[in-house]
């Protein structure tokens, strides 16, 4: 948490696609518990039968009130209501793209949250390309950034039309009062376009601070840069 005081945060697993609250107990020992879970799904024409969400990035708003994650083969970003610590509720949630849009080579066969597989996703008259990936917030908390690229080898893997084409970045509208989540249709970043070539761009980061990084003194309230 942005919180200097607090005693607990939060920490996702990528293969697992669970969340764990790590805190402080009143004994003073350091404990954690699994407070989301996302259920894989049964597949064919996949490298496996089942396919996991893969939470590849997690991020706290900056009034820890809402944390956020991407499932990077599921395709999905999810905004949670953190302000019940032990118990996040699911307030927002879009499909970006990922390996189980129609029309691809993937069937899902079984799914326990979706009732069928989501439609491919298109910003600008673009598809968007592989899968939600880094996300970064806006300190307002109105705008998350995403771009799609894991890394190069399992993008070659998993999504190779990202090799030949590039990565993109686009934007979610955030409500930040009482949740939601929606793709800004305005908002397109296409880096398969660079002079040099496709380019396979990762990490978003705000000149100045953001939510990855602003951190305060619990002494002073001062921000601190990490």
């Amino acid at each position: 948490l942005h919180d200097p005081t607090a005693t607990e945060g939060y920490v996702g697993c990528a293969l697992s696609s669970t969340v764990f609250r790590f805190f402080r107990a009143p004994n003073g020992q350091w404990e954690a518990e699994k407070v989301i879970s996302i259920p894989p799904k049964k597949v064919t024409g996949w490298a496996m039968d089942t396919m996991p969400g893969l939470i590849t990035d997690i991020l706290i708003s900056l009034d820890d009130r809402y944390l956020y994650f991407s499932n990077w083969l599921h395709g999905d970003i999810r905004q949670y209501d953190i302000t019940d610590r032990r118990n996040p509720k699911l307030v927002g949630q879009v499909f970006l793209g990922g390996s189980v849009c129609k029309g691809g080579s993937v069937k899902v066969t079984s799914d326990p949250e979706l009732k069928s597989q989501p439609d491919p996703v298109y910003v600008k008259g673009q598809r968007l390309r592989g899968g939600p990936q880094m996300i970064q917030l806006s300190l307002d908390g109105k705008r998350l950034y995403v771009t799609t690229s894991l890394f190069a080898k399992w993008d070659d893997q998993f999504y190779p039309e990202l090799a030949k084409e590039g990565c993109q970045m686009y934007i979610l509208d955030v409500n930040n009062v009482t949740g939601g989540l929606s793709l800004n249709p305005n908002f397109l970043v296409d880096f398969g376009k660079e002079p040099q070539g496709p380019m396979l761009a990762h990490e978003v980061r705000y000149p100045g601070g953001d939510c990855s990084s602003d951190i305060w003194l619990a002494h002073t309230g001062v921000k601190n840069k990490m």
